[in-house]
């Protein structure tokens, strides 16, 4: 079981950052892949960015390459997204989510992730 947290969020102007947090209440935390998902208004939920839990890679949809930075730490059980030079587009509620020993090829799906967070509103304002 886990129980993760989000953080971070808020209203920020075009170009602006903001760094979103995820706390991990879990013991096997090394072995979870992390990933944060958005939902933006009218649209369906979509992956944003994942860590793997075996390799350290890191994976991001095209939108947000060079933008944005997903990080953890395993001795704190927290996984970041830092987000640089921010869009409209980028407005959405930000999911932080957890996948049990997640295979890299899998990281994009959602439905490979076993545990999610509540989500944190980003709005960005042009």
């Amino acid at each position: 079981q886990a129980q993760l947290v989000e953080s971070g969020g808020g209203l920020v102007q075009a170009g602006g950052s903001l760094r979103l947090s995820c706390a991990a209440s879990a013991r096997t935390f090394i072995t979870y892949a992390m990933g944060w998902f958005r939902h933006p208004p009218g649209k369906d939920r979509e992956f944003v960015a994942a860590i793997s839990w075996r390799s350290g890679n890191t994976y991001y949809v095209d939108s947000v390459k060079g933008r944005f930075t997903i990080s953890r730490d395993n001795f704190k059980n927290m996984v970041y997204l830092q987000m640089n030079n921010l869009k409209p587009e980028d407005t959405a509620v930000y999911y932080c989510a957890a996948g049990v020993r997640t295979s890299d090829g899998s990281l994009v799906h959602s439905s490979e992730y076993d545990y999610w967070g509540r989500g944190t509103q980003v709005t960005v304002a042009s």
